[in-house]
């Protein structure tokens, strides 16, 4: 029983460069499905933690802003920029019928700070009335934000304690937020009156071409959420008619073209999954078929010494379902090295949010992958395993077998 075990590793290391191409072959399958997969999965995660980042069913903006091709990078990615609208305008639209919650914002670009190496988006919120940023905020406070406190991104290298630097006002790290999977994970935040001094001091030092801003008097975008009976498209239609010099646009809109890129890299990466496939299944199918018609006479052996035509079949599906382990655990392995610590190099890639599933879910995609490379291994040498279970080791052994 143990010789018989044994037998088909004993095959696998006779032939080391057989083995080596197909556990290869095995190997890039499983990469391609488990590293495609989990971009996928990022893509969409990151979509969704971007929708809740928002919070708003309505952002109202000054009309400039739209003619901006960063608008959208500001809005919804925390790119660096900033443009600003009269604050009268905010009391215009909030008297408008239809609008619920509001909340307003303003928007800061830094040039460098004390925790990173490129420039960081300060947005200041209204933690009163706030309602899309507190949500993201890691360990809740049960005191309110102070003058000189701000809120960091995930990602910067700062944390609760800290001091920062910006425009010659020092800043203490209040809080940190969850993971976005949005460039908002390397922005900070923090309240109104911070902000204005913020951008008064870089008024002050001829840092930021504002002209004769008074940063009492504006601010960057209005965020709303309708009130009950209405809809986001009645609010929105409502305020462009009625509010001059702003855009109001649902934020479903400007997400529309995240998802339509969302789609069309799913759509790629599903057929680039499928063409490995097919292409390894082949090439699979095309090496056990050869290795057995080059071990057919090795097979007679085994029949004529006593083995059955099972057991002579089990071999080759044995040495096949190994072949898929290992190759499958490589692929793995190579898969969760190029996407695991380069998670921020593909979102900064793409474009597009991106936000890794949790372990429990990577484990439970990695499992998948590596029982689809023993299956698929196991399919490929199925036709082969047939083929030496029908063979006559007399007419083998003679030589006269085709």
């Amino acid at each position: 029983m143990k010789q018989k075990i044994s037998l088909p590793r004993r095959n696998l290391a006779g032939s080391p460069g057989r083995t080596a191409v197909l556990v290869l072959l095995t190997a890039l399958l499983t990469m391609t499905v488990l590293g495609g997969t989990l971009i996928v999965s990022g893509l969409r995660k990151g979509l969704r933690s971007l929708e809740g980042r928002l919070g708003a069913d309505v952002m109202v903006v000054p009309y400039e802003a739209t003619t901006q091709s960063k608008l959208e990078d500001i809005v919804l990615q925390g790119s660096t920029g900033y443009f600003y609208m009269d604050r009268k305008l905010c009391d215009k639209i909030t008297a408008r019928e239809g609008v619920g919650q509001v909340s307003v914002q303003l928007f800061l670009a830094s040039t460098s700070s004390g925790c990173c190496s490129i420039p960081v988006q300060i947005i200041g919120f209204d933690p009163e009335t706030d309602f899309t940023v507190s949500p993201w905020i890691r360990q809740k406070r049960s005191e309110p934000l102070g003058a000189g406190d701000i809120v960091v991104g995930n990602d910067l290298n700062a944390f609760v304690g800290d001091t920062l630097t910006f425009y010659g006002v020092e800043c203490h790290v209040a809080a940190k937020l969850d993971k976005t999977g949005t460039r908002f994970d390397t922005a900070v935040f923090t309240n109104l009156d911070t902000i204005r001094m913020l951008i008064q001091s870089s008024i002050d030092r001829k840092m930021n071409d504002f002209q004769k801003l008074n940063p009492d008097g504006v601010v960057s975008c209005v965020l709303i959420n309708p009130a009950d009976g209405y809809s986001a498209e009645e609010v929105v239609n409502d305020i462009n008619l009625h509010v001059k010099k702003v855009r109001a646009i649902r934020t479903k809109e400007m997400i529309s073209g995240v998802s339509d890129s969302l789609s069309g890299i799913a759509s790629v990466t599903g057929i680039l999954i499928a063409a490995v496939w097919v292409l390894v299944i082949i090439i699979l199918l095309l090496v056990f078929t050869m290795s057995v018609n080059e071990r057919k006479r090795e097979f007679a052996v085994l029949r004529v010494i006593g083995a059955s035509r099972g057991a002579a079949a089990r071999c080759v599906l044995q040495e096949a379902l190994t072949v898929g382990l290992l190759g499958g655990a490589a692929g793995i392995g190579i898969g969760l090295l190029v996407v695991l610590p380069f998670n921020s190099l593909i979102e900064e890639t793409l474009g597009l949010p991106f936000l890794l599933p949790g372990g429990g879910r990577i484990a439970l995609l990695s499992g998948a992958a590596l029982l689809l490379a023993a299956i698929v291994s196991a399919a490929a040498s199925a036709l082969s395993a047939y083929r030496i279970s029908r063979l006559d080791p007399a007419v083998i052994l003679r030589g006269d077998a085709s």
